[in-house]
């Protein structure tokens, strides 16, 4: 017979893992892929040790430095200032507002010459919620509007902390619903459309592509995210693994990682007021079934690897049509530095190509 403190402790444990279930989800093991990379790059080609040296500069030393306790603004700058240095991004930068549901969201359009301002693509930037900006991501707008021209708009959307975790959501599906009816020159219906997005921004792309299949609206044509963060527990073997490889992520994840994970958990849902399992922060968590062809890009050795394979496994058993492809050796959104890597110039052939073949 079992001790009435056997007993007790047996509905204590069960009581904790329930509440564990309920902060981190069910399980996404079953997703596990033995993925090898698609794509080889040389980490001691110079091009990886330029790259290698601005990290270290831009991420590495900030992170342990007096500036990383001075607030968002030096962070913010950086990222900017990345993005003002590429004079060789030669487009049109557009301001434009979206005015939808009672918000006012402020944007830019990025056009290149010959763009067709019925095709178009909403992007989403980087930057942990926290920082990026249209700026910061020209090196990705402007790609991406040179090998499809098509008029791409990224919104500035709110960030963290100093608004809310809904902020950033609210406002994307504010912009979602805008450029259906909305292009570069005015009140116009887009003929065919993309959403996309890097990081935070590919965590919103997710996030609104399973909103919108939801609310009837018309969906998107195609989705490319760029090293997407679709699962807010972080419960990816990579997070581990690849933790240290990953010198853009490492700074800002790792402090985070050494925390237990129940209170990190717990954590994580007092800060933003979500259930970290929740799809809303956790698009994996959802239903994926029914979504446009996707095209997801990452580095097999970032933080993020473990999210996006999963996700991309996930997309595939539910009947969504998906590709995933992974470079070694490159760090997160390795697309960015397309200015010193080749890696990067291909990957946005490839995504050209996907996009092409969907926004004719």
């Amino acid at each position: 017979m079992l001790s009435g403190a056997t007993v007790v402790g047996a509905g204590l444990f069960l009581a904790y893992k329930g509440k564990m279930r309920s902060l981190g989800g069910p399980s996404l093991k079953k997703y596990d892929r033995d993925a090898e990379p698609d794509f080889h790059v040389d980490p001691d080609s110079k091009p990886m040790k330029i790259i290698d040296e601005y990290l270290e500069e831009n991420f590495v030393k900030p992170a342990v430095s007096a500036a990383a306790k001075s607030g968002w603004d030096a962070k913010r700058r950086r990222f900017d200032e990345a993005g003002l240095r590429r004079t060789d991004l030669k487009a049109e930068y557009r301001d434009d507002v979206v005015e939808m549901d009672g918000l006012t969201v402020p944007g830019r359009w990025t056009l290149v010459e010959g763009y067709d301002p019925d095709k178009r693509i909403l992007y989403y930037h980087g930057g942990a919620f926290t920082a990026g900006s249209d700026i910061s991501h020209r090196a990705i707008s402007v790609n991406l509007a040179k090998r499809t021209k098509a008029a791409v708009f990224v919104p500035n959307y709110r960030l963290l902390p100093e608004n809310p975790r809904s902020a950033p959501i609210d406002d994307a599906k504010a912009c979602y619903k805008w450029i259906l009816d909305n292009g570069p020159d005015g009140l116009s219906k887009a003929k065919s459309f993309a959403i996309s997005g890097d990081s935070a921004g590919g965590n919103l792309a997710h996030m609104i592509a399973n909103w919108s299949r939801d609310h009837g609206l018309r969906q998107a044509d195609a989705i490319y995210t760029l090293s997407p963060n679709t699962d807010s527990t972080a419960s990816g073997d990579s997070f581990k693994s690849n933790l240290g490889k990953d010198k853009m992520l490492t700074p800002l994840v790792g402090p985070l990682l050494k925390i237990p994970r129940p209170l990190l958990l717990i954590g994580m849902k007092k800060q933003t007021g979500f259930t970290p399992c929740d799809p809303d922060i956790s698009p994996v968590f959802d239903d994926l079934s029914n979504l446009p062809p996707t095209l997801i890009q990452a580095s097999y050795d970032e933080l993020l690897r473990d999210d996006c394979i999963r996700f991309a496994s996930k997309l595939e058993e539910a009947g969504s049509p998906v590709s995933l492809q992974l470079w070694d050796n490159v760090p997160h959104v390795f697309q960015i530095f397309d200015d010193v890597l080749p890696a990067s110039t291909d990957a946005f052939d490839l995504a050209g190509k996907f996009l092409n073949a969907h926004l004719s």
